[in-house]
């Protein structure tokens, strides 16, 4: 019997969701909660969400609907980002990386285990409360933030399963350095603390999982050895565009080869990298500046912004800040070219973006300056997208000439939609989550 045939049967459950990122805050972040919220009802699982207050990030969108039946309950302030942001250092989905770096270097040594450390003491006492107010058979936290899950901790109970679900390994020991060994070793008391305690443990990546299964399999002498219950990677995800509510396909731009990247654009060297390449091809082809336009859509630091003017580039690359998700959608949709990268770092070999997923999606050409063993590469390829090395223009200035050139000579890439990726759409994703929340309930039952 399907998880919604077994929940059509029984009396409805309740998931608490604890987690930062919620509507109308926006960005990566927000859409996989989001997601299950949207879908887990049909499958029996009615949701709680404590969340951020609503100007509690730097990045909004308004038209991120709130599934019906949805209860929100808002912990608002408590974060360095919220702050940052009621200063005005963030104004348009414009920031200084260099200002930012700066900030999050201080919570570095300040705030265990981030930032958001104010936010998740009141995100605890608000799931406290509508625990007691009954109702309530299991909890899922989410991060980013990692202090997600230390409110998650603080309301275990043997009565009710808990669900730690990292959409990224532990922030502060694979994608930063923690300031001293002192800071390493609480970080990595924390998370052990986290993944230890939960009841199961959910990796969007599959990097991340095969990594915290090679630490549970440790010998048993082994003191790195990890004692987690259960695991499963459970990928990012997409919503289809028909579903979200994005509308019809947008033709690509006849009269422009258009190169399109959406997502956060901050703490990433390739975009330098690609401003410096696309640069190049215009020396090599002057006509090409009226017939390139690349449209770099989400939150960026304004140093990018700064590199493009210098290097002549305005009027033919646009830094759009963010734009609402629908009109990510299309942007996706028309251009010849999707762009994918990330920052810099071994750690983030771990990190699959959610908007890959979507670019898949479209079926437009995707090309990706990723490692060739980094798991985001390896998706690319699968779906027939190119892969070129990071932080190298030279073999990204070849691939955009080649691709620039076949479309001047009137070549015309036609969609190509894998198969396969219908088994990452967040209705199918969400119906997994379901059916675990179920056996763990009826475990204790």
């Amino acid at each position: 019997m399907s998880a919604a045939g077994a929940g059509a049967e029984r009396a409805r459950r309740r998931l608490l969701v604890v987690c930062y990122f919620y509507p109308p805050l926006a960005g990566g972040g927000v859409h996989r909660v989001l997601g299950f919220t949207r879908h887990l009802p049909r499958h029996g699982w009615d949701c709680s969400v404590v969340c951020a207050g609503e100007e509690d990030y730097w990045v909004s969108d308004p038209t991120l609907e709130i599934p019906g039946g949805t209860e929100v309950i808002r912990a608002r302030g408590g974060s360095g980002l919220s702050a940052l942001r009621r200063a005005g250092g963030a104004a348009g989905g414009r920031r200084s990386g260099r200002s930012f770096a700066g900030l999050r270097a201080m919570s570095d040594w300040w705030l265990l285990p981030d930032s958001y450390a104010g936010w998740a003491r009141r995100a605890a006492d608000a799931a406290r409360r509508r625990i007691a107010a009954g109702g309530i058979d299991a909890v899922l936290s989410s991060s980013p933030p990692d202090s997600a899950h230390l409110a998650g901790l603080a309301v275990r109970d043997p009565a009710r399963p808990w669900v730690a679900d990292f959409r990224d390994p532990w922030v502060a020991l694979h994608f930063r350095r923690p300031p001293t060994a002192w800071h390493r070793a609480r970080h990595a008391a924390l998370e052990r603390r986290v993944l230890e305690s939960a009841d199961f443990v959910l990796a969007a990546s599959r990097t991340h999982a095969d990594d915290l299964r090679a630490r549970a399999a440790q010998p048993l002498e082994s003191r790195a050895r990890l004692a987690l219950r259960r695991l499963e990677h459970l990928p990012n995800g997409f919503e289809p565009e028909a579903a979200a509510g994005t509308g019809a396909a947008t033709a690509p731009d006849a009269t422009h080869f258009t190169l399109a990247f959406t997502g956060t654009l901050s703490q990433m060297p390739d975009t330098h990298v690609f401003l410096e390449a696309l640069h190049d091809l215009l020396a090599r082809h002057p006509e090409a500046r009226r017939r390139v336009r690349a449209r770099l859509a989400g939150p960026f630091d304004v140093d990018y912004e700064d590199r493009a003017t210098a290097l002549g580039l305005t009027g033919i690359v646009e830094l759009t800040g963010p734009l609402a998700h629908a009109g990510t959608r299309a942007l996706q949709r028309g251009a010849d070219l999707l762009l994918l990268w990330k920052p810099a770092g071994d750690g983030f070999r771990t990190m699959v973006p959610g908007k890959l997923y979507e670019y898949l999606d479209t079926g437009r050409p995707v090309l990706a300056l990723l490692d060739e063993d980094d798991e985001a590469a390896a998706l690319v390829r699968r779906a027939g997208g190119e892969v070129v090395p990071p932080g190298r223009r030279e073999p990204l200035l070849a691939t955009l000439e080649r691709r620039y050139l076949a479309w001047k000579d009137g070549a015309r890439v036609a969609d190509e939609r894998p198969a396969w990726i219908e088994e990452h759409t967040r209705a199918r994703l969400a119906g997994r989550l379901a059916a675990l929340l179920d056996d763990l309930v009826d475990a204790r039952a």
